[in-house]
């Protein structure tokens, strides 16, 4: 008898094990999970709260520490870029409000980069029992059981999954790639096209179709200013030449 509770145990220590390893995260395309928790801007519900504006989950390690301190001030620092394409972001960890709260208290009183002191106008969300952080899979438990690893997930205005990253926790990520990520979904949403290798705003984008309905209007001089192709299969679309 004895031997037999001692296979069961071990078999529901397996399964559950498999279990807590295969935490689904939420795919391109997927609707965004809905949760709600305490913020440094009070009770939040995300990303229903952030209306019909595209949104940006941030999810981090810990308080207080380097590089994700650095990561903050980056983030405040490219709030005025984020505003122009109508995005909003929130920032999650394991830590509780009052740490975010403390946190938030430092990094303003900071001077990074000689920038000045900046205003962190975005919400930090509290998640001590990692309820968020198992919903869109931040915790990798090879990594760590009650650390969120570096997660990004964009949401587009209807609140749809749009992109993902995950980046180590000694790795501190590019915020000028997030918003060339997001100013690229806005592109091909606006305007039905693809953005090639290392697109960068203002830059020429793939046309996915033929771009002309007969042989004449492709050898017309005004459309060929617009439209031009590699090989015989990509096409291209000039760009306005706008980086700034």
């Amino acid at each position: 008898m004895k031997k037999i509770m001692l296979a069961l145990l071990s078999v529901l220590f397996i399964a559950s094990s498999a279990l807590a390893q295969n935490i689904q995260i939420p795919l391109i395309g997927s609707k965004a999970p809905s949760f709600k928790a305490m913020s440094t801007d009070g009770k939040i519900t995300f990303p229903d709260d952030f209306g019909d504006s595209w949104k940006i989950l941030f999810s981090h390690p810990a308080d207080f520490t380097p590089v994700c301190s650095s990561e903050l001030l980056e983030l405040a620092y490219l709030q005025p870029e984020f505003e122009k394409l109508n995005v909003k972001f929130a920032v999650i960890s394991t830590d509780n409000v009052e740490m975010h709260k403390l946190w938030v208290e430092y990094l303003e009183d900071l001077d990074y980069k000689k920038r000045g002191k900046l205003s962190i106008d975005f919400p930090l969300i509290e998640d001590p029992k990692a309820t968020a952080s198992k919903q869109y899979g931040m915790l990798h438990e090879p990594t760590s059981t009650n650390r969120d690893i570096r997660g990004v997930f964009i949401i587009d205005d209807k609140n749809i999954v749009r992109a993902t990253n995950f980046y180590p926790m000694q790795v501190g990520r590019n915020m000028n790639e997030i918003v060339r990520i997001v100013e690229a979904l806005e592109k091909v949403e606006s305007e039905l096209v693809y953005t090639p290798a290392n697109w960068e705003l203002g830059d020429d984008v793939i046309v996915p179709y033929y771009p002309f309905k007969n042989e004449e209007e492709e050898n017309d001089p005004d459309a060929l200013q617009q439209y031009y192709k590699m090989g015989n299969r990509i096409w291209f679309k000039t760009g306005d030449g706008n980086n700034e």
